[in-house]
């Protein structure tokens, strides 16, 4: 792979139109193009780990990509600069690596459906475990790819909502250059060479990563394509704030104490540099303000050290054989604090009452949601059918031709609910709620 090639600003789905010139760049226009949309609105309302809406203002999806999105941006930046001094004839448009990285951590949870990656887990478990594993001999006969389901990815369901031509939608689903897509796609395979359920893409776009990846002259061997390079930096912006952000969040929640939580922070320093910050957090009094001075502290750092491993591992990156995350490759202290703060999350944190109780609602929400809603698509027909088909808006095709492709119908309109929607309309449709008389 090589960078000239790797940065093309041509869109999807306007190959063969010659835009005016803009103000602002192609990826300027992705970022844009992202952030005022809809999808990506819904967001807010969309749990990250904690529940919402709470009494304590955490996290939620769109608060965390516009904070992977700055730090992505900041990672961009960095290692434009890098790549201008290493290779300095100006011929590769470096200086855009950053607002491509950016726009790309704006969109890189907008596939995940409602209550976090219990989302996820509780559609694949309904394909798995659940009423919707009868489907499977029917769509494998069909010439669909069962394993899309029972590894439901919002990686791959972020592809095909940035790609999928939807009813009265336009070609190319957002438009969006194809760079920024590629930044998206961390695992760029389909579902059926997934060694552990994560893959990047439907059978329904497969053509479209194929076409994207042609363009880029991203490599491939054996139907798995090397990582288009920027993915790196948005994973690793991604990796930066949820861990961080999750401990900040968590002491918020009072799941860890003040004591734990600067014990966690501080261990990202040491020597001259852990010094001059306990004298800076010595001058201020209120704990939240101490907290958050070592939360951007150690962002910085993290994003320097990433920075760094990106640069030193450019030609194993373009070469295809890099296959580690950029954040397991940063030097000590760092990297033991990170190790650390991981382990906390993981005991702590991820079992929380508060997210289990998540869990365990997306679970049920999200079961009965699919089993009426497949239930309908497939006989339409039926009266309670007809009146449940009402509630889908136009843009999906309940009326494919396909089971695999019904499926899809039911799994675009859940994904795309916000937490408060689905909880809604599972009331509604269940009977447990009623509008008022």
């Amino acid at each position: 792979m090589n960078w000239t090639q790797l940065l093309s600003g041509k869109r999807l789905g306007m190959e063969d139109y010659s835009e005016r010139k803009h103000e602002r760049t192609d990826f300027q226009r992705d970022y844009d193009r992202l952030i005022f949309s809809s999808p990506f609105r819904r967001l807010q309302n969309k749990t990250q780990v904690f529940p919402l809406p709470g009494s304590i203002f955490v996290h939620n999806r769109l608060t965390h990509s516009l904070e992977v999105s700055c730090v992505g941006r900041s990672l961009g930046n960095n290692v434009g600069k890098g790549l201008m001094q290493k290779y300095p004839s100006g011929s590769v448009n470096f200086p855009e690596i950053g607002s491509i990285v950016s726009a790309a951590c704006l969109a890189h949870d907008m596939g995940n459906p409602p209550f976090g990656h219990s989302g996820e887990r509780a559609i694949s478990a309904y394909f798995k475990e659940g009423n919707g594993a009868k489907l499977k001999e029917l769509i494998i006969n069909e010439g669909g790819r069962w394993e899309d389901f029972v590894h439901f990815e919002g990686n791959a369901n972020t592809m095909r909502l940035l790609t999928h031509q939807f009813i009265g939608r336009r070609k190319g689903g957002f438009a969006l250059t194809y760079c920024t897509l590629a930044s998206i796609v961390k695992y760029p395979y389909a579902s059926t060479l997934s060694a552990k359920g994560k893959f990047g893409f439907f059978q329904t776009e497969e053509d479209t990563y194929h076409q994207i990846a042609a363009e880029l002259r991203i490599a491939e061997h054996e139907g798995r394509f090397a990582r288009y390079p920027l993915v790196y930096l948005v994973e690793a912006a991604d990796d930066i704030c949820y861990q961080v952000m999750d401990i900040e969040d968590a002491h918020k929640l009072r799941i860890l104490t003040s004591e734990e939580t600067i014990a966690l922070l501080l261990g990202f320093f040491d020597g001259q540099r852990l010094r001059h910050i306990q004298d800076v957090m010595a001058m201020v009094k209120d704990i939240n303000e101490q907290i958050a001075y070592l939360r951007s502290s150690v962002i910085g750092c993290l994003v320097d050290e990433c920075s760094r491993v990106f640069l030193e591992q450019e030609e194993a990156i373009l070469e295809g054989v890099f296959q580690d995350t950029l954040i397991k490759h940063i030097n000590e202290p760092l990297k033991t604090a990170y190790e650390n703060c991981s382990k906390v999350a993981y005991r702590k944190i991820y079992t929380a009452k508060e997210v289990v109780d998540i869990e365990l609602a997306g679970y049920h929400i999200f079961s009965r949601l699919i089993d009426i809603l497949t239930e309908a698509v497939i006989k339409p027909d039926n009266s309670y059918s007809r009146l449940l088909l009402q509630r889908i808006p136009e843009q999906y095709d309940t009326q494919a031709s396909t089971t695999y492709g019904k499926l899809q119908c039911v799994l675009d309109y859940i994904s795309g609910m916000t937490d408060v929607y689905a909880l809604d309309l599972f009331r509604k449709i269940t009977g447990m709620s009623l509008p008022a008389v």
